[in-house]
């Protein structure tokens, strides 16, 4: 088979197109043959060694496809069935052994590049508005890039129910489409963000800020949260955010600071596939829009890296094997 391997830690140069052998799967697993496999901040974290871990390593964690195989004890899914999945190591590939209990059935109405790449965004985006921090009905919040792919799901589902969600955006088109999800208020990047904030809620500031991008926006994410108002820290795309003095939270207002992690939201197969399923189905009945905003063959790794760490893109990110193609 085809797949994306890294040998060394690096920049995307360290994607490198290979053909290895095809995944052994075992009694509990499947083997799936990938349709689309989604691409996430969390495989740039792994290529470039801040989550190390033993190499080469094929990148890459989500997907969907056709069950090719099935583990002797498994009776949930069968062979020519659709499946995605959000948590099977060297998913930038051809073919994938992915763990029958993090696997999830496809709705026929979800096609196969939203599949790939809904439930990763789709379930944080879940666990973030249901369980990190619930606001109500009324209440005005804060999205950090606003037009990304889980920043376009949140506010989606924060809209739903009558949240007000003040998002944050670096371009006219991002403003545009994070407009179109059902952002109320839409700013730009800048040292005086906290205070455009405040002025949008008379001086009181947020109810809870969901903050993908770490670095560059943690100062004024708590800086824009009123009196026991919560930040959820749930990734770090400009760089992680330095040593913090928890003893400023009680002068900014008795803040609270969360850094979650899916893993910790879907602890159990019931809870994993009740996002899910929250997730899929709100796709299939068209409630809920997963903007592809692009798709890029699978030996193109690199340049799809390339864009996305450039923040050059909107939405969600996907490859397509060349065996789903033809």
């Amino acid at each position: 088979m085809r797949a994306i391997q890294v040998t060394e830690h690096g920049g995307p140069e360290v994607l490198v197109p290979t053909d290895l052998p095809d995944p052994r799967i075992g009694p509990d697993q499947l083997l799936v043959d990938t349709d689309a496999i989604g691409i996430n901040y969390i495989d740039v974290y792994r290529r470039i060694g801040r989550y190390p871990g033993p190499l080469p390593i094929i990148p890459g964690s989500e997907g969907s496809g056709v069950v090719a195989e099935v583990g002797a004890n498994v009776t949930e899914f069968a062979v020519g069935q659709r499946v995605a999945w959000a948590d099977a190591p060297g998913s930038y590939a051809e073919r994938v052994a992915v763990d029958a209990a993090v696997a999830v059935a496809v709705p026929d109405a979800v096609p196969s590049p939203v599949a790939a790449s809904a439930l990763l965004q789709g379930m944080t985006a879940h666990y973030l508005i249901e369980s990190a921090y619930r606001p109500e009905p009324g209440e005005t919040i804060l999205v950090h890039a606003g037009a990304g792919g889980v920043g376009l799901l949140l506010t989606q589902l924060a809209a739903a129910r009558e949240v007000r969600v003040v998002t944050t955006v670096s371009t006219d088109e991002k403003e545009t489409l994070s407009r179109a999800a059902g952002a109320a208020e839409v700013l730009r990047y800048g040292d005086d963000l906290a205070e455009r904030v405040r002025e949008l809620t008379d001086g009181v500031g947020v109810a809870a800020v969901y903050d993908g991008v770490g670095q560059a926006t943690f100062e004024a994410s708590l800086a824009a949260l009123r009196v026991r108002g919560t930040l959820a820290l749930f990734g770090a795309s400009s760089g992680p955010v330095p040593p913090f003095d928890l003893q400023r939270l009680n002068g900014l207002g008795s803040l609270f600071v969360t850094r979650p992690t899916l893993g910790h939201y879907t602890r159990d197969r019931a809870e994993l596939l009740g996002r899910a399923e929250a997730i899929l189905n709100s796709v299939a009945e068209g409630a809920l829009h997963v903007r592809i905003g692009a798709s890029y063959p699978l030996a193109e790794a690199a340049r799809a890296h390339r864009d996305l760490e450039a923040r050059a893109t909107t939405g969600a990110l996907v490859l397509i094997p060349e065996t789903a193609r033809t």
